[in-house]
């Protein structure tokens, strides 16, 4: 692992290595480094946020409900690219939708005080802000794909941003999860996984996603990806 000057490590994560270390110090020297399960819950709705994460590997998912929670899709991907806490960086400490992992892996755990008061720091301050306008733009064109693109391209999209932030072709979810993430029954996740395989684009197992033809999963998705990409890669590096 790298380290910065204090001994700290930020390996991993792209929105800590990606700035200064001048920049990242006020938060790299409180970083603690925690395993992020499938399934664990970053942030309820309403609640105050105790704790912001930074991922080194897997994917969180913030994910909109209805106020009795009948109603569910996802609306942002969180990965080695950014943070969790975002509402804090904007001021306020809670937020009507769930953070959860759906993909586990590894990172850093950081005290919601901690980034309160590292938020005095201009510098750190503007950036954290870029990354906080990249994810909305991400949430943006969720919106729009999920009113423009069919279940299958919907599904390749995601797919997609999985790989982006895993750095892997191996995406492992069930398909009832994917349901949940993509607000449809499980039958359409069903349907749209046999079309991407018809079109040799996936390999889809129990509990397993292999994508085999990225650039056919982007040619599919068209406009609808790579916006959002863009964005991060002008604000925080590519």
């Amino acid at each position: 692992m790298k380290l910065d000057d204090n001994g700290t490590s930020r390996d991993g994560n792209l929105l800590l290595t990606r700035m200064p270390v001048e920049w990242a110090e006020p938060l790299a020297r409180h970083l603690v480094p925690v395993d992020l399960p499938q399934g664990m819950v970053i942030e309820e709705p309403d609640e105050p946020v105790e704790h912001v994460y930074f991922p080194i590997s897997g994917v969180i998912s913030i994910v909109a409900m209805s106020r009795e929670r009948s109603a569910q899709i996802e609306a942002g991907l969180i990965g080695r690219e950014g943070m969790s806490g975002s509402m804090l960086v904007l001021g306020t400490d809670r937020a009507p939708h769930q953070t959860t992992v759906q993909i586990g892996g590894s990172g850093f755990r950081l005290e919601a005080e901690r980034l309160r008061a590292a938020l005095s720091h201009e510098p750190l301050r503007e950036r954290l802000l870029h990354y906080c306008h990249a994810l909305s733009v991400q949430t943006a064109h969720t919106a729009l794909a999920n009113a423009k693109l069919k279940l299958d391209a919907r599904l390749a999209r995601w797919l997609l941003m999985c790989q982006d932030r895993t750095g892997t072709d191996e995406v492992p979810l069930t398909h009832d999860f994917l349901s949940v993430m993509l607000g449809v029954r499980r039958a359409g996740v069903t349907v749209s996984l046999h079309i991407l395989e018809g079109q040799g684009l996936v390999r889809a197992t129990r509990g397993l996603i292999r994508i085999l033809d990225r650039e056919g999963l982007e040619e599919m998705v068209g406009g609808c990806y790579g916006v959002p990409e863009a964005e991060y890669a002008r604000l925080i590096g590519g």
